[in-house]
């Protein structure tokens, strides 16, 4: 165990394999542990380099191997596979992500905090709930056009849709209303649950710094501002020569597409008004497709707001005189 310098480790709910290999990479032992024993092995061990792959309760692992001394790495899962061996188990996994983990220019994830999966939970919940709530109305809307009840699409606001839907649907049969009821009484349940979770973001977002500083940027409401903070990774971790890369769907889509809603508002107010108060945009808007302008103009964006973040400084822009 002394000459152990990564350790490799395939995470389970309940029994975990782990590879331990020396500096030269050689595998040294291959041994499968259950969660208190996988634990306490954490505290025996000499400092060394925890490897695992970025799955479920990594982050949660990777907190308690920092706690004991090591030094985490999180791969992302589709890295790892290229090192995966024929006949792929639990053993067989661990060893690739130590063959990963001991490449230099390998990626990883920065391991999150409590605080951070919290906030990320919350949009997550929020999420689901959205989806459970436009699966209920779509049931509602088919259900009722059987009978010859045609109703508007309303997929964000379920109270005034089940105040619509009960004054339209009387001519359905006893059972259908009955039924339909049912559905209504759920589809406003969730659309509270959903409000509820819109106001503890938004006081979420008056309490911090940080997402305070985000929302001086046009198009970065309360919403975005907790996303950034929940998903994406410390302005600290990235490093290195700066690269000004494309908006990729490869990253994290939550915070893509609320930029993208982002920029799209943006856009839509400066049609409003009238005048544009970039000059970037205006020149865009003049030559460019409106949705081609509103995906670079959330590359741009999410690039600004990098820049606000590592320079803790507010959003300003250049206003033509």
């Amino acid at each position: 165990m002394e000459n152990i310098h990564i350790l490799g480790v395939d995470l389970a709910k309940r029994t975990f394999a782990i590879c331990g290999a020396d500096k030269k990479s050689y595998v040294v032992f291959r041994q499968k542990l259950t969660r208190p024993q996988f634990q306490k092995t954490l505290s025996n061990l000499p400092p060394c380099i925890i490897a695992m792959e970025a799955c479920g309760s990594a982050h949660h692992w990777a907190r308690v191997a920092q706690a004991a001394g090591h030094e985490v790495r999180l791969i992302p899962a589709q890295y790892v596979k290229a090192f995966v061996k024929r006949h792929k188990n639990d053993a067989i996994d661990a060893e690739a992500i130590v063959e990963a983990a001991s490449r230099p220019s390998m990626q990883t994830v920065a391991v999150k905090d409590e605080n951070q999966q919290a906030q990320g939970m919350i949009f997550r919940t929020r999420e689901m709930f959205v989806k459970q709530r436009t699966q209920l109305i779509n049931a509602v809307r088919a259900h009722l056009t059987e009978y010859g009840i045609v109703l508007p699409q309303q997929r964000r606001n379920g109270r005034l849709f089940a105040k619509r839907c009960r004054s339209e649907f009387d001519s359905a049969p006893e059972i259908v209303t009955s039924l339909i009821e049912i559905y209504l009484k759920q589809i406003e349940a969730v659309d509270v649950e959903v409000a509820a979770l819109d106001i503890k973001i938004k006081k979420g977002a008056l309490k911090n710094a940080e997402a305070r500083r985000l929302q001086t940027m046009p198009g970065v409401g309360p919403m975005s501002a907790m996303a950034i903070q929940a998903f994406c990774p410390l302005p600290r971790t990235f490093g290195g020569k700066d690269r000004l890369g494309r908006i990729t769907k490869m990253g994290q889509r939550d915070v893509r597409k609320l930029l993208i809603i982002g920029a799209m508002s943006v856009i839509s107010a400066s049609e409003r008004k009238g005048h544009c108060e970039d000059p970037w945009l205006e020149r865009m808007l003049a030559k460019r497709p409106r949705m081609v302008v509103a995906v670079a103009l959330a590359n741009r964006m999410a690039r600004r707001l990098w820049a606000m973040m590592t320079k803790e400084r507010d959003y300003e822009i250049q206003v033509v005189a």
